[in-house]
């Protein structure tokens, strides 16, 4: 299957996703106010802010209400494990880390450029499509569809979650489209992307 088809069939779904998704928007919405006071207890991972200081675990300011609520609702179903995950008030910590601004950190030098490339215009000869086709040019996601911002994310977590995806440990998300890209990725792409994303604002 081209580069072609595939994007042709990302942005299908994620038109069909998005319709979904804003029909039961008004159903799910949580209350930041409510998240606020819940989410107190995951600040000593995730920063009081949002903005993790651990590199291994995501910075959640911004990310998408409707992408945290569904992660916690995968840690709740097993489709996704941790141990320290003991999530609840999905939609209230959705709504209150969404509504936090993602401070980021700095790409590293040596490797955002490469990074920059693949996350804009994918690698056809791969085929590998552009990242931004989901997740946007400037990195801030898609809400509706439920791909999440991936700016300002931390390196190390991004990387094992592509990692992850392209071992099948993480294998949540529309018709496995992480798990097909992440494992046409080497090792060097992988770091490349993590990095680029580390710095994008």
């Amino acid at each position: 299957m081209g580069l072609c088809a595939i994007m042709k069939r990302i942005w299908i779904l994620a038109t069909i996703i998005s319709g979904a998704i804003v029909n039961n928007a008004a159903l799910s919405a949580g209350s930041v106010e409510t998240g606020a006071t819940k989410a107190i207890v995951c600040q000593a991972c995730h920063g009081a802010t949002g903005n993790s200081t651990n590199p291994e675990w995501p910075s959640l300011a911004g990310v998408g209400a409707s992408y945290i609520a569904d992660q916690l609702k995968n840690f709740k179903e097993g489709k996704r494990t941790n141990p320290v995950m003991m999530p609840n008030a999905m939609a209230d910590l959705g709504a209150y880390f969404d509504s936090l601004v993602n401070t980021g950190l700095e790409a590293d030098p040596s490797y955002w450029q490469a990074g920059q490339k693949l996350y804009r215009g994918g690698d056809a000869a791969r085929a590998i499509p552009a990242c931004m086709a989901c997740h946007g040019p400037t990195g801030r996601g898609n809400e509706p569809a439920k791909f999440p911002a991936l700016r300002g994310q931390q390196s190390v977590y991004l990387s094992k979650q592509l990692n992850d995806y392209a071992s099948g440990a993480r294998n949540t998300g529309p018709n496995g489209i992480m798990q097909t890209i992440a494992k046409r990725l080497s090792p060097e792409d992988i770091r490349n992307l993590a990095s680029y994303l580390q710095g994008l604002r």
